[in-house]
């Protein structure tokens, strides 16, 4: 007998196991069908799930349920970005491997994954800390090696002087590092590089072919690769106040338009002139070491207060040898970006405004806006960096921008210093070299001996993977690769002699860049990748992730692909066709009166609206309610997945993550929203029991009664609508659909109780079919469940999506504007089919036209067929 209410325990547990047994979800290299590739960004295993992880892979299950009902070969895998500082911070703190601890916690997050009932293919499995995975990533840099794609240079690096490591811009937080706290240095280290500025033009080019990626994201990009149009400026120095005789620094700008209004050159801290100086100047060289502190990372420079050093040095003007300009070394300017040198033109740049304003040197507006009087025109504290018409600049005055930047290049290209020219045009690009060295363990080993005779040798291919040492320490700072007493010393593969090891290991960021590619045959032992397959599978249909991966993981995987095709394991250039970035799940966060957080689960609430109060369950103590934010384990705002299923079941958490907002917006979780979908869940399964009783009767023949035409075009209706935005991926709307479906056959099983229509309980059938599946993506448990209940045949997660029929969906009437002498007064319903007469004797019956006519008869009534009606009185 069917129970009055859904258990949603015990039929999770049911159908996933059924799913399971039957391998339903297993995906075939060799099918037939077309494929369809949907990916979600994989997890980091921290240890558990959160209602990030939920909604994020949610939104990727009903895209690869409703692609595989659709006819698609779905790939859809899951895996383990694994390697990581996390793994060694727990190692040192609660004196566990970084091995052990990793795998304990994919056990836990794979258990609790699956309990979400994802359609993933576990077959498929991978964690990047795998010698099985990581030993073609080794086989990988070997071919890049070979492929002219990795550098070994000494670079500027953020050093880490507490945890002994290369800090990524990012891990740099107020000039600290983001685990130790300790104030970053900036040090030249000699790295490994991978040479993505090979492919920065064609990384900027391409992306205008990802149409289906996010705007904003393209644009994240564009700023990251920070492509410019400018000119290369030789500026001569007075050699009598240089410390060697220099004679000229570089500069490059992206504004000559504004050289009228420069009022200093500055070089960067560790720029070869400024290092010259600094010999024979203990002040100056206490300065650069000061500089260094700051890191590398743009965000802390421009941050940071804005200092120079004056060097003595005089630079001259090029359109102008009689005008010198004072040369400073300033903590700002990177060598790194363009040529380690810029002239300052205060007035149009914020950072060399704060400069000058510092040090005293003035400024001179050169680019007037627009109707602004040029004779009143002053900068203050604030630069004006928008168009306008160049003032102050002798020759280029009254020019625009554009006109300006084109005189002065033509002027300098043909103006000449010893056989070279003053100016050169050239394109420069803000991206920089990816440096992949980090001094820590718990990282992919880079494949390189470092021999005394022969120098830097690869890893035989033959001999990998070089797999991590288990017996390390981590009871003092620093790599233990560094102080392992046997690991690093090896023989050299060319001259058998003594020889040691890399012991840096490979940025993280490497291990996320290809994983997507293995994907597609993760049990090959001889290569990364098969061409054949990998090249049927890539690219990526649809991508699913969170926005703060928007520049690098995205921006490296698409080079690191390119790479790939050069070194013969790809064919293609880009890694992912379609791009989604969905929101965070937010939640308000609560503090007691001592200020410290306390988490949702320890919070009850009397009343509502403004006068809403939260109390401490335990202590019945008052609490207060702060701001919503994104869920975080440091102010107690999250909400344990475990729990929330356990208590309504995982169609349930799924649905509310896909009801509340549109999924490219953050949502807001409450109780009240999760209570709401619980609910639904109820009325879903009570609409399933009427309609399957409804339709127990049905003997195939055709509706033909208006209750029966009524259920069959609100379902098709719906079905049109979720079809259309499923592949727009509005779960929100669909959602709305689904809820305006039960309502509308909610209804129509009332009215149909009492009549005795030909085709109804046909009709009724139809309609439970196309609810189930429609609902089967998101609920797919629940819609297992009813498709049981329906008595329909197999499984509803393995039944064809039903097609839409279209002549359900023109409406027998429709809704017309009505003008009066060209200003709307109405809307008219009229039978879709009315001829003439019939709509303008409609119209003219209308109170609000009557009215507007004045009681004059009608001079032209114009009837635009299905799209307005004009009345000229």
């Amino acid at each position: 007998m069917r129970p009055e209410r859904y258990n949603a325990k015990e039929a999770e547990l049911k159908w996933r196991k059924v799913w399971n047994d039957r391998d339903l979800f297993k995906t075939n290299n060799d099918d037939p069908r077309p494929k369809y590739y949907v990916l979600e960004m994989f997890p980091y295993p921290s240890g558990r799930i959160h209602m990030g992880h939920v909604r994020n892979y949610t939104m990727g299950d009903v895209v690869a349920r409703y692609k595989r009902a659709k006819g698609f070969n779905v790939l859809h895998p899951m895996g383990w970005d694994a390697f990581g500082m996390p793994a060694e911070n727990a190692a040192m703190q609660n004196k566990v491997h970084p091995k052990e601890w990793t795998y304990a916690n994919i056990a836990t997050m794979r258990g609790q994954l699956q309990s979400m009932g994802l359609s993933l293919d576990w077959s498929r499995e991978i964690a990047t800390c795998d010698p099985s995975y990581y030993k073609h990533q080794q086989r990988m840099f070997l071919d890049f090696v070979e492929a002219g794609l990795v550098d070994r240079k000494t670079a500027k690096v953020n050093w880490d002087p507490v945890d002994h490591t290369v800090l990524a811009n990012e891990q740099v937080i107020d000039g600290r590092g983001w685990r130790s706290g300790a104030l970053v240095e900036s040090r030249e280290l000699t790295q490994w590089f991978l040479r993505i500025t090979d492919y920065a033009q064609d990384l900027h080019d391409k992306l205008d072919t990802l149409d289906r990626w996010p705007e904003k994201v393209r644009l994240m990009q564009r700023n990251w690769i920070g492509r410019s149009e400018g000119l290369l400026i030789r500026f001569a120095l007075r050699t009598d106040t240089t410390p060697r005789g220099e004679d000229e620094v570089e500069v490059y700008t992206t504004r000559p338009d504004t050289l009228f209004g420069a009022k200093f050159v500055a070089v960067a801290p560790d720029h070869p002139l400024a290092k010259a100086v600094a010999e024979k100047n203990p002040d100056l060289a206490a300065f650069i070491e000061t500089a260094k502190r700051t890191g590398t990372a743009q965000e802390a420079i421009d941050k940071a207060e804005k200092l120079g050093f004056d060097t003595g040095i005089r630079a001259e003007h090029p359109l102008d040898p009689s005008w010198t300009l004072p040369v400073y070394v300033a903590n700002f300017v990177l060598m790194e970006y363009g040529t380690g040198a810029i002239f300052g033109c205060p007035a149009h740049d914020q950072r060399d405004l704060d400069f000058v304003n510092k040090y005293g040197l003035g400024n001179t507006p050169v680019v007037c806006p627009p109707d602004v009087d040029p004779a009143s025109f002053v900068i203050t504290d604030t630069a004006y960096d928008g168009e306008g018409r160049l003032i102050n600049s002798r020759f280029l005055d009254g020019m625009t921008i554009a006109e300006a930047k084109e005189e002065v290049a033509r002027r300098l290209e043909t103006q000449t210093r010893g056989n070279k020219p003053v100016g050169q045009r050239k394109v420069n690009f803000r991206l920089r070299d990816w440096g992949i060295s980090r001094q820590r363990y718990w990282g992919c080993p880079i494949p390189i001996i470092h021999c005394d005779d022969c120098g830097v040798v690869p890893v035989p291919k033959s001999q990998l993977p070089v797999t991590l040492p288990d017996d390390v320490s981590f009871d003092v700072p620093g790599n233990p690769l560094d102080r392992h007493p046997t690991w690093k010393h090896v023989d050299c593969p060319k001259c058998g002699k003594g020889a040691r090891r890399e012991t840096d290991t490979m940025d993280t960021f490497v291990d996320s860049s290809w994983y997507f590619a293995r994907f597609t045959d993760p049990t090959l032992a001889d290569k990364p990748t098969d061409r054949e397959t990998v090249d049927a599978w890539l690219p990526v249909d649809q991508y699913i992730g969170g926005i703060e991966h928007a520049i690098l993981h995205l921006l490296y995987s698409r080079f690191f692909t390119r790479a790939m095709k050069k070194a013969g394991h790809a064919g293609l250039d880009e890694p992912f066709a379609g791009l989604f970035t969905q929101g965070m799940v937010v939640h308000e966060t609560y503090k007691d009166a001592e200020g410290r957080w306390v988490l949702p689960s320890d919070v009850r609430f009397e009343t509502e609206g403004a006068a809403r109060k939260a109390f401490h369950v335990t202590t019945g103590a008052p609490v207060s309610i702060g701001s919503i934010e994104k869920m975080s384990k440091s102010k107690k705002n999250t909400v344990d997945p475990d729990e929330i299923i356990a208590s309504y079941g995982a169609d349930t958490a799924r649905w509310f993550m896909l009801s509340d907002s549109p999924p490219e917006r953050d949502v807001i979780w409450t109780e009240e929203g999760v209570q709401g979908a619980g609910r639904f869940v109820q009325r879903v399964w009570r609409l399933v029991g009427e309609l399957a009783d409804r339709s127990a009767s049905a003997d195939g023949a055709a509706a033909q009664g208006p209750i029966g035409t009524a259920v069959r075009k609100a379902a098709h209706k719906a079905l049109a609508a979720v079809e259309d935005d499923v592949e727009r991926l509005r779960f929100n709307r669909c959602v709305a659909h689904l809820y305006e479906l039960a309502n509308s056959l909610l209804d129509l099983v009332n009215q149909g109780k009492a009549a005795d229509e030909p085709g109804l309980a046909q009709a009724f059938r139809e309609a439970g079919r196309i609810f189930i599946q429609m609902l089967a993506p998101m609920m797919p448990h629940l819609a297992e469940e009813c498709w049981e209940s329906l008595r329909q045949p197999g499984l509803a997660a393995d039944t064809a999506w039903p097609v839409v029929d279209r002549s359900l969906l023109v409406e027998d009437s429709i809704t017309l504007p009505v003008q009066v002498n060209g200003k709307k007064r109405a809307d008219v319903t009229v039978p879709r089919d009315a001829d003439q007469k019939a709509i303008e004797a409609a119209v003219l019956s209308l109170e609000a036209v009557q009215k507007a006519m004045e009681g004059k008869p009608p001079r032209k009534i114009i009837v635009v067929p299905q799209r307005i009606v004009n009345v000229v009185a």
